[in-house]
């Protein structure tokens, strides 16, 4: 017993074992018998149950290692084979299903909702969303809190005055822009950077004397600058070096 003194421990056995050892009513034997054997049926169901579960957990696991996708969500602190299974299972593997990271953070409900009317003006958090998903991302992130960077920015979400859960949401929110861009876009093409809860930033098309530039300029010096970035959390260093050295495979560029 975890904070009990010896003395206390010994006195908590004795009171226990007393209890145990006590003569109390019994019904007839019959019907103790009748118990007895009702509870050993049950408890081979546990067993059985537990055992179908280690088996399930088991194959979960070993097909989740064979996607092409589970070296990416792998990257990503805090997130296991099981729960990274249940996020590819519910996110899916098709590149042109959530067009923006905001589609997909709407569907996992990490991207609050704005409600304005007048000059009022209401951030809440999105209560119509893929439950499942949202249940895998709350365990992901708490998987991912003894990390660091995500402890810091959960400390820091925390001391601005969010709670647990919307703090927990936050990094689930960012965590999932990060993985959108890794599955879904074209190696930060598009790039969308998270400012608060419910706000969105994109970066203004740049122009050049040869005329308009969409996005980042993608070759392997502005990639470096990225990935030896100490600044840049390594979950996202470690995705855009995985995206740029796969870049062929993928059909990202030629």
């Amino acid at each position: 017993m975890a904070g009990f003194q010896p003395r206390a421990s010994s006195a908590w056995a004795d009171r226990l074992r007393d209890i145990f050892t006590g003569e109390y009513l019994h019904q007839s034997p019959l019907v103790e018998q009748a118990m007895g054997r009702q509870t050993k049926a049950l408890m081979l169901q546990l067993d059985a149950a537990c055992r179908a579960a280690t088996d399930l957990a088991d194959a979960t696991a070993e097909a989740f290692d064979t996607h092409p996708d589970a070296e990416i969500l792998n990257s990503f602190p805090g997130i296991g084979p099981l729960t990274g299974a249940r996020v590819l299972g519910e996110i899916g593997d098709d590149r042109g299903r959530f067009a923006t990271a905001r589609g997909l953070k709407s569907y996992a409900g990490s991207a609050p909702v704005t409600v304005a009317s007048g000059k009022s003006r209401l951030v809440h958090h999105r209560k119509v969303k893929n439950q499942r998903l949202a249940a895998a991302g709350y365990v992901w992130i708490f998987g991912a809190l003894p990390s660091p960077p995500v402890k810091e920015l959960y400390d820091r979400r925390r001391a601005a005055g969010d709670k647990h859960a919307a703090a927990m949401r936050n990094i689930f929110n960012r965590f999932l822009g990060c993985l959108h861009h890794y599955l879904f876009d074209e190696i930060f093409a598009t790039m969308e950077r998270a400012v608060d809860e419910g706000i969105h930033e994109t970066p203004k098309r740049r122009r050049t004397i040869a005329g308009a530039f969409d996005g980042w300029p993608l070759d392997h010096g502005i990639i470096s600058k990225y990935v030896d970035n100490a600044g840049v959390m390594p979950v996202a260093r470690a995705g855009l070096a995985l995206a740029w050295r796969h870049r062929r495979a993928l059909g990202i560029l030629t």
